[in-house]
């Protein structure tokens, strides 16, 4: 039993480390999406997609450990959670403070990991608000009101304000 306890320990804190390197990439994203640097927030992504890889990885060895430690225990897997086993440990002082300070950590870690992935997706949000703003107001120009300019038919030449149809001019 003491080597299992142990094992989940470990397993605790090689998450919590993990969920601390993204917890300083998602950081780090905040600035750079601030900055609308594209190429930095993709390289960004790309490394937090490897951490996540590595803490679904973590996070199967923490279920085994703790369907290990149930069987030991004779209790049921899906109910058993760290807080139960923490109260179970009385009698081992040492493993209950070591669980239950991995257990701390990793609760913190993982609500500011939530925190500023929250703050990064308004961020998102604002930015894409701001890009459908930007293409409505370059879609609105395209729809100018027509000018008053009459062709020799006596007729508007239909010319809009601002907008010209072509792109660039290689005469000019």
């Amino acid at each position: 039993m003491a080597s299992l306890v142990e094992t989940l320990v470990d397993v605790l804190d090689r998450e919590g480390s993990l969920y601390e390197k993204l917890l300083g990439l998602s950081s780090r994203k905040t600035t750079i999406i601030i900055k609308g640097d594209l190429k930095a927030l993709a390289e960004i992504t790309d490394e937090e997609q490897c951490i996540i890889g590595d803490i679904q990885a973590a996070e199967k060895q923490r279920v085994t450990a703790m369907t290990d430690i149930a069987n030991v225990l004779n209790m049921d897997v899906n109910s058993l959670k760290l807080t139960d086993l923490i109260q179970v440990l009385e009698k081992r002082p040492a493993d209950q403070r070591n669980l239950a300070v991995q257990r701390d950590r990793l609760v913190a870690v993982a609500d500011n990991v939530r925190r500023v992935n929250g703050q990064n997706q308004e961020l998102l949000k604002s930015s894409i608000e701001m890009v459908q703003f930007e293409m409505n107001i370059i879609q609105a120009s395209k729809r100018a009101p027509q000018t008053a300019n009459y062709s020799r038919a006596a007729d508007t030449t239909g010319e809009c304000l601002g907008y010209t149809s072509g792109g660039f001019d290689a005469k000019q």
